[in-house]
């Protein structure tokens, strides 16, 4: 059975007791980064009551996922096999997805333990009163495309969480502010470690805050949605539309001094 751990995003003391259950059990681990994977598992040792496993520890990820399926593919029937990502949730923007189709399409059992999300981490602490949001991922990195992407994204319904490199930051900030410099932004970085910080402000705002920052670190960005201009009608609106006389003089009463009856015997006559 394969069995998807998230990891902490930061503090290593978010661990799950299911997820150290599942890592000693296992008998094969595919990670994202066998170097990261082992590091936190020593992290562990270290300060719980845990074992380092001694198993096999491949690695799976974007380059090299589909080949490494064919090689375990048999393994996935019969072992206790994990898939950890590098940090948080796997899965999404992961890897981990080929893993979870090939189960589907092969009625293979699987199973997605809950956990830490730096998504969900920083839109809640951005304080955005909506509920729903979308998730992007990470910009494309240059060109048309980003900037096409970020149009998009600004240009949305819904407030966006988004992934950025911390030495494509300070870039991510100018762009949105040469977009729209009144839009309200929220910056989260190193999320539950050490030097974690929040950010929330203006995008011009922040721009000048920026100037002090040491952008070092994972970061997380939620970009609140554009927000609605109010539509004005005009009494020439009104009298250019196409309706009964009665709805008309209604409409044309709210917006002037002159009541309803006027109106309407001035349209009428």
């Amino acid at each position: 059975m394969l069995t998807f751990i998230p990891t902490p995003i930061g503090n290593p003391q978010d661990i799950t007791i299911r997820a150290l259950r599942a890592f000693e059990k296992a008998t094969l681990f595919l990670c994202e980064d066998t170097r990261e994977t082992k590091r936190l598992l020593r992290i562990l040792e270290e300060r719980f009551d845990f074992v380092f496993p001694e198993v096999e520890f491949l690695s799976f990820h974007e380059h090299n996922g589909a080949e490494r399926l064919l090689e375990v593919a048999e393994r996935l029937k019969d072992e206790a096999v994990v898939y950890v990502s590098d940090a948080g949730m796997p899965i999404i923007s992961d890897p981990g997805q080929i893993l979870v189709a090939y189960c589907q399409e092969n009625a293979l059992d699987y199973d997605v333990l809950p956990g830490a999300s730096a998504v969900t981490t920083a839109y809640a602490a951005s304080g955005f009163k909506e509920g729903a949001f979308l998730f992007y991922g990470f910009l494309p990195q240059k060109g048309s495309e980003r900037s096409t992407a970020l149009i998009k994204v600004m240009n949305g319904s819904d407030n966006v969480v988004l992934y950025e490199a911390p030495h494509r930051i300070e870039k991510l900030i100018v762009e949105i502010a040469k977009i729209d410099e009144n839009r309200e932004v929220f910056f989260a970085k190193e999320l539950s470690k050490k030097f974690q910080n929040y950010y929330r402000a203006s995008a011009k705002d922040l721009l000048v805050q920026f100037e002090t920052i040491n952008t070092k670190g994972e970061w997380v960005v939620v970009i609140a949605a554009k927000k609605e201009e109010a539509k004005v009608l005009y009494m020439e609106d009104i009298l250019a539309f196409d309706m009964q006389p009665k709805v008309k003089a209604k409409l044309l009463a709210k917006i002037t001094d002159k009541n309803v009856k006027d109106w309407y015997q001035e349209l009428i006559s």
